[in-house]
């Protein structure tokens, strides 16, 4: 009985990593804070994920909430933040894109359900500031329950 051949197994196991590093997104952040997004009833989607900078406020999860304390938090890409850094954080992102996409950048805020809204006005007053005036409140789809 003849033996299977095995010449074509390397040609198969390359395909397959190919595919896999072209198939497969990176993990954009770790959230160290909690994000439980409101509902909305009237949502849009964003298209193009390249024109948007991501500004999460929550409290801490619990595992960093000793170091962190209770109090709500911003967290800019993959560190906790204050108000204060918005702006350096804005004039970084505007620097990763060509001026011509620079326009279409948008601020998009994952606020958790529960955070108190000064802090939003914070975050608002603070963009403006900045000159970045395109924001997008990100939510969860469906229909939104008042207390």
């Amino acid at each position: 009985m003849p033996e299977i051949s095995t010449a074509s197994l390397p040609d198969i196991v390359f395909m397959l990593l190919f595919f896999f590093m072209t198939a497969t997104t990176m993990k954009d952040s770790d959230l160290m804070i909690e994000n439980r997004l409101p509902k909305a009833d009237q949502t849009a989607k964003l298209h193009k994920k390249s024109y948007i900078m991501y500004i999460y406020a929550g409290k801490p999860k619990s595992n960093h909430a000793q170091q962190l304390g209770a109090a709500d938090r911003i967290q800019l890409n993959d560190k906790i933040s204050s108000v204060a850094d918005l702006r350096a954080f804005v004039i970084t992102e505007r620097a990763q894109r060509n001026s011509e996409d620079e326009k279409y950048l948008t601020a998009s805020l994952k606020i958790d359900k529960d955070v108190r809204m000064g802090l939003v006005q914070d975050i608002k007053t603070e963009l403006r500031k900045v000159e970045q005036l395109k924001v997008n409140y990100t939510t969860n789809q469906g229909n939104p329950v008042s207390k």
